[in-house]
């Protein structure tokens, strides 16, 4: 009985040495793998990196009055409000005012380039998963991973592949980011009325007329609420990112906590309170007239 006492309240675990090489086995493995296939990897995100610097060259280049009429002209062709667009521009002046232009200037290329790239994987892969129950199984406990994980533990791995700079920082955003549009993808599919793809097959529609005519449009509000989550996600990753060479307004929130500069992290803070802000309002409302628009042609 003791015996059987003790065998319980000890924990069945590797010993220190064999788990000290089991780890550096993965440690060497991983390695191995970094020298072999680093380099290409880094080739094959060049063209992302050229999108990323001509954006922000762009961005910063075009003067300010032109740059928020731009973003104001946006805000109201999504929103449709005068009170979003006035608050954009006041946002954006106000963060002009207090010299942190620039920085929010390399934020918003750097949203809006992992924005699209998160667009582009997201919405397809939501698409194929809609049509494949053993797929959406597959995917889905790879989305928990990259939803839950804390994000300091994938920034290891990316970092090795590919160092300290703009593209490992992309690709950190990116995988935080993405999940939220595969799913409401997938979802906004499922979710569309069967009635309504039966009657698209009673007319002969081909999977891809379906697809495009039918259940892509019935399916957007849902597909836009996972890009405004998709951009909400990237925004708050814009700290943890500058620790590995991301620039923007990261990097001076990141200098006020190492040296304690309170009003240096509170103003950009707030900076990127305020992009996120616009940001939420303008995709939110887009996805309501959206929503409206589908339900009134449904009805009619």
């Amino acid at each position: 009985m003791e015996s059987l006492i003790v065998w319980l309240s000890e924990f069945p675990s590797l010993s220190r040495g064999e788990l000290r090489d089991f780890r550096k086995g993965i440690d060497q493995a991983f390695r191995e793998f970094t020298q072999q296939y680093g380099a290409g990897l880094e080739s094959f995100f060049d063209p992302l990196l050229s999108f990323l610097i001509w954006s922000e060259r762009m961005l910063l280049a075009a003067p300010w009055p032109l740059v928020i009429a731009a973003i104001a002209g946006l805000a109201w062709l999504g929103s449709r409000s005068l009170k979003v667009v006035a608050g954009v521009i006041i946002s954006l002046l106000l963060i002009g005012y207090f010299g942190m232009w620039e920085d929010t200037m390399r934020t918003l290329s750097i949203i809006t380039v992992c924005t699209l790239v998160a667009i582009a994987i997201g919405i397809p892969l939501g698409i194929v998963m809609a049509r494949s129950n053993r797929l959406q199984a597959m995917i889905n406990p790879i989305l928990d991973v990259m939803q839950t994980m804390p994000s300091f533990v994938y920034l290891i791995p990316v970092v090795m592949l590919l160092g300290i700079g703009k593209v490992p920082g992309m690709m950190a955003v990116i995988i935080y980011a993405l999940p939220p549009v595969v799913r409401l993808t997938n979802l906004g599919i499922r979710q569309v009325d069967s009635s309504v793809v039966e009657a698209a097959n009673a007319f002969g529609c081909n999977a891809w007329q379906k697809l495009v005519n039918v259940q892509l449009p019935l399916a957007l509000p849902s597909i836009f609420a996972g890009v405004n989550q998709t951009i909400m996600m990237s925004l708050s990753m814009v700290v943890i990112a500058s620790m590995i060479g991301v620039t923007g307004l990261g990097q001076p929130v990141l200098k006020a906590i190492t040296n304690q500069y309170f009003s240096l992290g509170l103003l950009n803070g707030l900076a990127i309170v305020a992009i996120a802000i616009i940001f939420d309002r303008v995709s939110q409302r887009y996805g309501l007239r959206l929503q409206k628009h589908r339900q009134g042609g449904h009805h009619a």
